[in-house]
């Protein structure tokens, strides 16, 4: 049976390539919030500190008009974190651009995959 082919991985980044920039990782940090419900098991998931969650959190909520992350303090009752209306739809047309790319290279892609020496 033959293997897979190589998939093309996009990795888009606004609004610039800085540090601070939203990109694949800050959208893998999402999709998890909303998931969980918590910014601590959306970084144990992704094998990354709470603090660094934390960061990555308040980056993204400084970067957008209004927070993307909203988060509750913990306590007796447990904290918690969500995707406010706004994360959720940055995160919706983040996703929609990264299938939208896949998409419009795929022709190309399939070419240059010939080339590789090892194509799977």
């Amino acid at each position: 049976m033959p293997s897979p082919p190589s998939l093309l991985q996009p990795r888009l980044r606004f609004p610039d390539d800085s540090a601070g920039a939203f990109g694949p990782g800050k959208a893998e940090l999402l999709r998890r919030i909303a998931a969980t419900g918590s910014i601590r098991s959306a970084a144990k998931g992704m094998e990354m500190s709470y603090s660094r969650a934390w960061t990555l959190a308040r980056e993204m909520n400084g970067l957008f008009r209004r927070p993307l992350v909203a988060a509750t303090r913990g306590g007796g009752t447990g904290g918690g974190a969500s995707l406010t209306e706004l994360g959720q739809e940055v995160l919706r047309l983040y996703t929609a651009m990264e299938a939208a790319c896949s998409k419009a290279t795929e022709p190309e892609w399939k070419a240059l995959r010939k080339l590789l020496a090892n194509p799977a």
